[in-house]
């Protein structure tokens, strides 16, 4: 639903430099199309770049009033005051409990009236908000995208059957960099010519790709089922040398996270990249739970990956066949340390694809793939 070509208008109120603006700095960093401006009131004025490290000319405005002239084409397009044609403020925050804190909702408001459109990943519909609605011009919408797909089935393991490579990222906690992991494995294997297609399952992946499937917001009966569906309708038409990216949701090692199952049984992916982040020994946010070693946790992800597949010669084991490691809270010289001492304990390729591009991890995939070909 967000095209590709739309400027956008990215609220990150007071979330610029910490992880609840996580879902607006993934956009900055992986998404292709224009973003006008960045709303954080806490850093108006100064360079995106030395704030976020994320290399991306984007001015940094205090409110939406002061985003909306730097829209393109305001004065000439558009017969709204301000406003630029398919223009969108994308909600780009994740704060407490959901709720739209009330700057964030004023700030709405005014683009709104201006004759944007808004998007938002929020557990609450801002679509159900009388407010918001009135101010809503004929031609623009307001996509709550965390909704529960209408057409919803059991799944029935009918993604095993396709023919392109599904390679599915699990993660040894939340947070620790699935998607872009992902989204970085996609831009290096266009870049090479190939096929690589991204089946988004988060707010951010659906905000990146334009679509996609808000996993957290289907009924748990329903959703493998609904991850089935939305590799079958991203991998349509691929050939056996396409490769399908799935987005990973949560962990098996967290204890509030139920996501990675249905992921699993809904890809029923050929491959699993293990992301984790560099010497992180406990759940992050629940530091009294551990982490299992690495080699068992692998062991543990792959026999819960050889569940719930067809039979034999239909559709071969998924494998652990690599390592993402996050190493980006440290200094190059410790990062180097940390990926050579896990590639050699685990004995599979181990790369920091944002550190280093994903032309590297899928170097050895590809090679990988292509030894296991024959």
């Amino acid at each position: 639903m967000l095209s590709p070509e739309a400027p956008v208008v990215l609220l990150l109120h007071h979330g610029l430099d910490n992880l609840g603006g996580k879902t607006g700095l993934a956009l900055l960093r992986y998404r292709r199309g224009p973003v006008a401006a960045v709303i954080d009131p806490d850093h108006a004025g100064q360079d995106l770049e030395r704030v976020t490290g994320i290399q991306r000319p984007v001015p940094v405005v205090g409110s939406m009033r002061e985003a909306l002239p730097l829209l393109p084409n305001a004065s000439l397009a558009d017969p709204i005051p301000g406003a630029s044609p398919g223009a969108v403020a994308v909600v780009g925050l994740a704060p407490s409990g959901g709720r739209l804190p009330a700057e964030l909702h004023a700030d709405l408001a005014v683009g709104l009236e201006a004759g944007l459109s808004v998007a938002s990943g929020l557990h609450s519909r801002l679509g159900d908000d009388p407010q918001l609605e009135a101010l809503l011009r004929p031609g623009r919408w307001i996509w709550d995208l965390r909704r529960e797909p209408d057409d919803l089935v059991v799944g029935s393991a009918r993604a095993a059957a396709l023919a392109p490579r599904r390679l599915l990222a699990v993660g040894s906690d939340m947070s620790v960099g699935k998607m872009s992991a992902c989204l970085e494995l996609q831009a290096a294997a266009l870049r090479a010519g190939l096929d690589a297609r991204f089946v988004a399952t988060g707010q951010a992946g659906i905000l990146i790709a334009g679509s996609g499937l808000a996993l957290d917001a289907v009924r748990v009966d329903y959703a493998a089922g609904a991850v089935e569906q939305a590799v079958m309708r991203v991998a349509e038409g691929a050939g056996p040398d396409a490769l399908v990216l799935v987005e990973g949701q949560g962990s098996f090692c967290h204890p509030g996270s139920t996501a990675t199952l249905p992921l699993l049984r809904g890809s029923q992916p050929t491959d699993l990249l293990l992301v984790h982040r560099a010497g992180q020994t406990t759940i992050r946010n629940q530091p009294h739970i551990p982490l299992p070693p690495i080699d068992r946790l692998i062991a543990a992800l792959e026999a819960m990956a050889a569940l719930a597949r067809p039979g034999e010669g239909v559709a071969p084991t998924a494998r652990v066949v690599a390592i993402a490691l996050n190493t980006g809270h440290l200094p190059a010289d410790e990062a180097a340390a940390a990926l050579e001492a896990m590639a050699a304990h685990s004995g599979l390729p181990c790369h920091d694809p944002v550190r280093e591009g994903g032309e590297a991890l899928l170097a050895d995939l590809r090679q990988g793939w292509a030894a296991a070909a024959g």
